[in-house]
């Protein structure tokens, strides 16, 4: 939860729900929790992980960014 006021504190959160609205399934409605868990699971694992570039990361997606930190950390 943010402090009273500070629109900054979930900044991050705010970003990725915003992209999981408008990315993932607009205007989709699941009959079932579990049909919606499949859903952003896919989503998340399949697409916002692995293939999605993020301008953050220098436009590489988040998987290949873990996977660059971690050599440069094993190297170390």
């Amino acid at each position: 939860m943010s402090r009273k006021g500070n629109c900054w504190d979930n900044a991050v959160a705010e970003s990725f729900f915003s992209t999981l609205e408008f990315e993932m399934a607009p205007g989709a409605a699941w009959r079932r929790a579990t049909d919606a868990e499949h859903g952003l699971f896919n989503f998340i694992e399949g697409y916002y992980n692995a293939r999605r570039l993020h301008s953050h990361n220098d436009f590489t997606s988040p998987n290949e960014t873990e996977a660059r930190w971690r050599s440069r950390a094993l190297a170390a």
